[in-house]
């Protein structure tokens, strides 16, 4: 049976950046809440996710500074293109993250932004400790010599 890809589930944008600044512990999958003109930019692929972080403030997750390009077709009823953007999760996982924060110091870190198979705008958080320069340099060590190790691999057979 032929697997097709499905024209609705779409990764939007992505943080390449977070995974060689962060060390990412854990990840959950959150809503978002958008305007029209929100979801109609993203489905022509103009989001930054790059710069943006999540925090937990007065029961509520939000996503800060996170950027959706404007929708040129809504003149009168668009929206900012930084604004704070409420995340929908479970109150069990918003006291996971309240916990991680607060008390142990982590970062919720926004990891890809897309749209699931259903077509609803997604994005996945990461539970992140930062990395330090040291450990930056070891994991970049590390990624040339399998990368290197992989070569060696491919000579000898």
């Amino acid at each position: 049976m032929i697997k097709h890809s499905d024209p609705n589930s779409k990764l939007i944008a992505e943080n390449r950046r977070a995974r060689y600044d962060f060390a990412i512990q854990d990840d959950l999958e959150a809503g978002i809440m958008l305007f029209g003109s929100e979801v109609k930019s993203l489905r022509q692929g103009g989001a930054n996710i790059a710069e943006s972080y999540a925090s937990v403030e007065d029961g509520e997750l939000w996503l800060i500074n996170g950027y959706i390009a404007p929708y040129v077709q809504a003149k009168t009823w668009g929206h900012v293109e930084r604004r704070r953007r409420k995340l929908l999760v479970s109150r069990k996982e918003l006291s996971r993250l309240w916990n991680a924060t607060a008390r142990e110091g982590m970062t919720i870190v926004p990891l890809k932004m897309y749209f699931n198979e259903r077509g609803m705008v997604k994005i996945k958080l990461g539970i992140a400790k930062g990395k330090k320069n040291s450990d930056k340099r070891e994991t970049s060590a590390k990624r040339d010599w399998d990368r290197q190790k992989a070569r060696l691999l491919k000579q000898n057979r």
